[in-house]
């Protein structure tokens, strides 16, 4: 105890300093002067506010979803906005070779890519889990599996250019939720996944962030129907949810937190965890461990 009082307390409230009050860079919407970025679910919602965002700050855009018609009307909107160059290639998530293959076509149309942000979700409504196996699979699947081949796809190119993954996660993806199972299951699993990744990528020296957007409700049409009747719960803009998902990547943040409570992020950002993350990868000896 007298250890305790005498060292732990004192570097604990010391990381807390640090951690809640050190200066963070501003972001600049010149940061993305030229920069050039996937978004995949960008067919409407979020995704689709992202590409206009991108769009209205320079930047090379690629976008992607199953709509090839709204694809179409989002490049429209992009180059008029003015975007750098914008571009699209329908296909679905749920085929890991297009997955695969959509980032090489968009790092050829591009030439390269400096972010990777990845927001598609299967489509999924608020129920009791009635033993549906192939829609667990299914979301695994879209929801967590594609995240994976997408960011190894593009993980080369992302390391040329010190490039971010930002991967758009849910408030289902840190805290339980009822009538969710299936799609908290996907989101905890993009957590654990890439929280882990970010750290080997400390460990093996690879200069690419890795951000964890964490969402509450937001007031998609998609997202609004699914809740109708349902839950009782105010939904924060999609415009600036988008906004903010966009500055947490180009400021490399580890997380960025979004919801209409101002309490979320003050009760999410978990200290403790954050001081064990910092501990534990000092036990590992990786010199003769295969780097990326």
């Amino acid at each position: 105890m007298a250890f305790m009082k005498k060292y732990l307390l004192p570097i604990l409230g010391l990381f807390l300093a640090y951690y809640y009050y050190s200066v963070k860079e501003e972001f600049r919407p010149e940061m993305l002067q030229g920069k050039k970025v996937i978004v995949t679910g960008a067919s409407r919602g979020i995704g689709e506010e992202m590409a206009y965002h991108l769009a209205k700050m320079g930047a090379h855009v690629v976008v992607t979803a199953r709509s090839k018609e709204n694809l179409q009307k989002v490049v429209s909107r992009c180059l008029e906005l003015g975007a750098a160059s914008a571009h699209y290639v329908a296909g679905t998530m749920e085929d890991m070779t297009f997955a695969e293959q959509f980032v090489a076509k968009a790092g050829k149309l591009m030439g390269g890519l400096d972010m990777l942000i990845l927001n598609h979700i299967t489509k999924t409504s608020l129920s009791f889990f009635h033993n549906d196996i192939h829609f667990v699979r299914k979301s695994m699947e879209v929801n967590f599996l594609s995240y994976v081949v997408l960011s190894v796809a593009a993980l080369p190119m992302l390391k040329q250019s010190n490039g971010s993954i930002v991967v758009v996660s849910s408030l289902a993806g840190k805290i339980a939720h009822p009538l969710l199972a299936p799609y908290s299951a996907s989101k905890f699993a993009l957590d654990g996944f890439f929280s882990s990744i970010r750290k080997e990528y400390s460990l093996a020296k690879v200069n690419v962030s890795i951000t964890l957007c964490v969402l509450g409700l937001i007031n998609t049409d998609t997202a609004i129907k699914a809740v109708s009747g349902i839950l009782d719960s105010h939904a924060a803009p999609k415009e600036e949810c988008a906004l903010e998902i966009i500055k947490g990547g180009v400021l490399r943040q580890e997380e960025v937190y979004y919801d209409s409570s101002l309490w979320t992020s003050l009760l999410l950002e978990n200290p403790g965890r954050k001081i064990l993350e910092f501990i534990f990868p000092r036990r590992y000896t990786v010199d003769k461990l295969i780097s990326y």
